[in-house]
């Protein structure tokens, strides 16, 4: 999700809350397996739908989390991260024209998934009054004959939403009674804030049979180079998505699953340790945000972002980003990336360390003020806003963003 990194290499002091990669090391448990891996000359092909270890480990992982019984040998499939693992879903689930469901803003890979296997993407609203929830209400209003798929993301990548069991409730007695499979992104499972506890959409009542469950290391972990995502779901649609993965991947790298399995079966210390700061840079951030004249932020209950309102400065979510990194030398993402309701928004990571991400907002504070100040002294047309304050600084001028 790297925006503006070409303008930003110009500016070595700048500070990054665009990426979702906390900053985190892989727990060393986990390394000294990968190396002993590689030692040992565990370097061939795995199983194409992954290690077996692995797999009974994820089975298990299911059932003492969730309740959820799935075989190993045939309802668990290992993927290139999550990514993978929802391509593949839409690949094996859509014929042309079939509608997919998906949040409205939400993580940039999906509308093009669905794309890619010739569906249509339909958006769910998340709305800042209903702390971008969906309502039973809105998601009937979008159903048709051709809706087939539900993708839901809770917690929720850009805006942190996490889901209360009577809202999930909802969503699973619309997919029931619509006999609509649910793709359930539930990569964020583990940073739940406020003593919330994730619920997995496939526990559900009537659930079960009609869900496919992406899961990741790349964030419990930090593993997100590593590329290590996984499915569960019943036979009848792991199938289809096994046999496209074996001829797309062949198999997931096996160092990385050794990586992942001693992570998983290890001791949970620093996933623990991860989400007790995770939790205390998200106050710090809610904190400082609602405090800057003109942004309005919504406490993230999962997680690790920051979805703040930036209406009131009457510049485009990208105008604004641009601004922030050109005059506060911090990048954050535009929420129109996330789909058209993102825009009046940015979005910001906390994956940085808490001394950072402090330097980070007072820069913006400061910053933001100015603007502030200007825009009262002397109102502007929108698409001038900012233009006129980011002259302010010559050495800038004259360059156009590069997006990535």
């Amino acid at each position: 999700m790297g925006r503006f990194f070409a303008l930003a290499r110009d500016m070595p002091s700048s500070i990054n809350l665009s990426l979702g990669e906390p900053n985190f090391s892989v727990p060393k448990r986990a390394l000294l397996a990968g190396w002993k891996a590689v030692t040992e000359g565990r370097t061939r092909y795995e199983p194409t739908n992954g290690s077996a270890e692995l797999r009974r480990a994820l089975a298990e992982k299911a059932f003492l989390d969730y309740g959820l019984k799935y075989d190993p040998e045939t309802e668990v499939l290992i993927t290139v991260g999550a990514t993978e693992a929802i391509s593949l879903a839409m690949l094996g689930l859509l014929n042309p024209r079939d509608e997919v469901l998906i949040p409205n803003p939400g993580f940039t890979a999906y509308e093009p998934c669905v794309t890619l296997a010739e569906g249509r993407a339909i958006g769910i609203p998340l709305l800042e009054r209903n702390e971008f929830r969906p309502s039973r209400r809105g998601v009937m209003s979008l159903l048709t004959p051709r809706s087939r798929v539900m993708l839901l993301n809770f917690p929720n990548n850009p805006t942190g939403a996490v889901l209360s069991h009577e809202e999930s409730v909802e969503l699973a007695e619309i997919a029931t009674e619509r006999d609509m499979v649910v793709i359930s992104d539930e990569v964020y499972e583990k940073v739940v804030y406020d003593g919330g506890r994730h619920e997995c959409m496939g526990s559900l009542p009537g659930m079960r049979e009609r869900t496919l469950v992406v899961g990741s290391f790349s964030k419990t972990y930090a593993m997100t180079g590593l590329r290590v995502g996984y499915i569960y779901g019943p036979k009848e649609l792991i199938a289809p998505l096994w046999l496209l993965h074996q001829y797309f991947i062949a198999c997931v790298d096996s160092v990385a699953q050794q990586i992942a399995l001693a992570a998983l079966t290890g001791p949970q210390r620093s996933v623990e340790k991860m989400m007790k700061e995770f939790k205390r840079r998200r106050d710090l951030v809610h904190e400082r945000l609602n405090r800057i004249d003109g942004m309005r932020c919504t406490l993230p209950r999962g997680a690790f972002y920051a979805f703040p309102n930036i209406r009131s400065f009457k510049m485009s979510s990208d105008r604004f980003s641009e601004f922030l990194l050109k005059e506060a030398h911090v990048i954050t993402v535009p929420g129109s990336m996330f789909g058209s309701l993102g825009e009046g928004y940015i979005r910001l990571s906390f994956t940085v360390p808490y001394v950072q991400l402090e330097e980070a907002l007072d820069r913006i504070e400061k910053v933001v003020k100015r603007l502030r100040r200007f825009q009262v002294r002397a109102p502007l047309q929108p698409s001038l806003v900012g233009r006129t304050i980011l002259g302010a600084n010559p050495s800038l001028q004259g360059r156009k963003p590069q997006w990535i």
